[in-house]
């Protein structure tokens, strides 16, 4: 079961634009008079949870929280970025993004996985305030970049990556698109996972593909990102 957490392993809420109502001025003062009109702006968490996908937009797969979002920490790679060290610096984003942890300085994240067979596909959605999602998009583009022969992220357990290496995306979309594979050896035997980041204005989704069983049946992963999922996952961005 270890084997298999690890694998898995290796592998918040997105941003829908709070309805504020207009507010009246005060005639005395000229400064907006609040009413019982205005809308209640939604906090990060509430935000996020409206834009995860849902069964119910990929017909005939599920959709589920992840040990870390229920509470269960036994088989979690790591609870925040903060718990996790890399042996190079430029190569955290990459570690974060593939290990279900937010890139660069979010408000809030949530993830969700989507289990076909062996593979799991998790999706990280993360909202930031303004201007921050950039500055995460072009970290991990950039680690992306500096990563090509590999590092080494430790946290609860140890992953070796033997590579990083730039891939044309699923399907591109939002404002920004940007998709990457990273192999893994395990006793011999390579594995690989893909994994890709869709930035739309404040919010960011990053998915991960991987073998959750491969090791365990000591034999090569290679889980692709399934295209529905991941379009699927866009469309919810706007």
């Amino acid at each position: 079961m270890k084997r298999a957490a690890l694998a898995v392993s290796t592998l918040s809420l997105l941003s829908l634009t709070a309805c504020g109502g207009s507010a009246d001025s005060d005639t005395a003062t000229g400064e907006p008079r609040p009413t019982a009109t205005r809308a209640k702006q939604a906090t990060p968490a509430e935000r996020l949870a409206k834009l995860m996908i849902t069964k119910a937009d990929v017909p005939g797969l599920d959709v589920k929280a992840t040990s870390r979002d229920k509470g269960d920490d036994k088989y979690v790679f790591a609870k925040s970025p903060d718990d996790v060290t890399v042996d190079k610096p430029a190569c955290a984003q990459p570690a974060y993004a593939t290990n279900q942890l937010p890139v660069g300085e979010p408000q809030g994240d949530l993830t969700h996985y989507v289990p076909q067979g062996n593979e799991f596909t998790y999706i990280t959605l993360t909202t930031y305030a303004p201007g921050k999602a950039e500055a995460a998009f072009a970290g991990l583009a950039k680690g992306v970049e500096s990563c090509g022969d590999g590092f080494t992220a430790k946290a609860n357990g140890s992953v070796t990556y033997d590579s990083v290496t730039a891939e044309e995306p699923v399907a591109k979309a939002g404002d920004e698109s940007l998709a990457f594979r990273a192999t893994m050896p395990f006793q011999g035997i390579t594995h690989t996972l893909h994994a890709q980041a869709v930035r739309k204005g404040d919010v960011m989704a990053v998915y991960v593909s991987v073998d959750g069983m491969a090791m365990v049946q000591d034999r090569p992963g290679d889980a692709k990102l399934p295209a529905t999922v991941v379009k699927a996952q866009n469309a919810k961005l706007g």
